[in-house]
């Protein structure tokens, strides 16, 4: 006899992934590798875009996942890049198939003031942060057209929401990518497809880990719940929008932020 349990469980597991494709930018850093590891786990054929500076942490980002008893591929392309993102969607349609999820959280930080800020610092921000999902999302979005299923999740932040002192580019690509999902929200939701973002808070990454005590403790300390985000619950979010039983959530900024902006 089967147990009912395990049965529903495995029928959710179906249900979320089936076998379709999904492609996360950004995905062996911190956030990237818990969304990809969650959404393999729910059965979705998961491919992980990095940069191709990265092409041997890439490998043994891989080779960690394959001990836990994932299989998810890399593959190396510029997202600032806009050809070489057609590239690497062509790469993939032809080795895994059409893809039918997409989650743009490649990203990057050049913070200065803005008084000291140079052009370079905001055009790196801005190419990889907002331009990246243009470039990215433009190579699947008729694909999920014409499919009639596509889920896109944008990971903004939360200043992108509220701003922040030294992160003029930064926030401004953060708050671009709202902009950019509500209106292609609005363009698939007719065709079955939706488009969604997720605003993370401070959350716990290599990044934030190596950052002073002190700078640590009065971030923790802004933060209602008194500690950062955890990769995993972005995941989580992620996992919630891609859902066939979601499917009627599109446009939506969904914070994941401990409190710390509310509105």
């Amino acid at each position: 006899m089967t147990d009912s349990n395990t049965a529903a469980a495995d029928t959710a597991t179906v249900d979320a992934g089936a076998g379709r494709v999904a492609l996360v930018t950004g995905g062996i850093g911190g956030i990237g590798t818990a969304i990809c590891r969650r959404l393999a786990q729910d059965g979705w054929r998961v491919v992980a875009n990095h940069h191709p500076s990265e092409q041997e942490a890439a490998q043994a980002w891989r080779n960690d996942l394959a001990g836990e008893g994932l299989t998810i591929e890399t593959i190396a392309a510029d997202v600032s890049d806009f050809e070489d993102c057609g590239r690497m969607v062509a790469e993939i349609k032809t080795n895994q198939g059409p893809i039918s999820a997409l989650v743009n959280c490649a990203g990057i930080t050049r913070d200065k003031t803005f008084k000291k800020m140079d052009e370079a610092q905001w055009r790196a921000v801005i190419d990889v942060n907002l331009n990246s999902v243009f470039n990215v999302t433009r190579q699947v979005w008729e694909g999920m057209l014409e499919a009639g299923f596509g889920r896109v999740i944008n990971i903004s932040s939360v200043n992108g929401q509220r701003g922040q002192f030294g992160q003029a580019n930064y926030a401004a690509a953060k708050a671009g990518m709202h902009g950019i999902t509500m209106t292609l929200a609005q363009e698939g939701a007719s065709k079955g497809v939706t488009v969604n973002t997720i605003s993370p808070g401070y959350v716990e990454t290599a990044m934030t880990l190596a950052m002073r005590d002190d700078v640590r403790e009065a971030i923790v300390a802004s933060v209602p719940m008194r500690r950062m985000g955890r990769p995993e619950e972005i995941a989580s979010a992620v996992a919630f929008l891609v859902a066939d039983a979601n499917g009627y959530i599109t446009g939506a900024n969904l914070p994941v932020n401990g409190g710390l902006f509310m509105h």
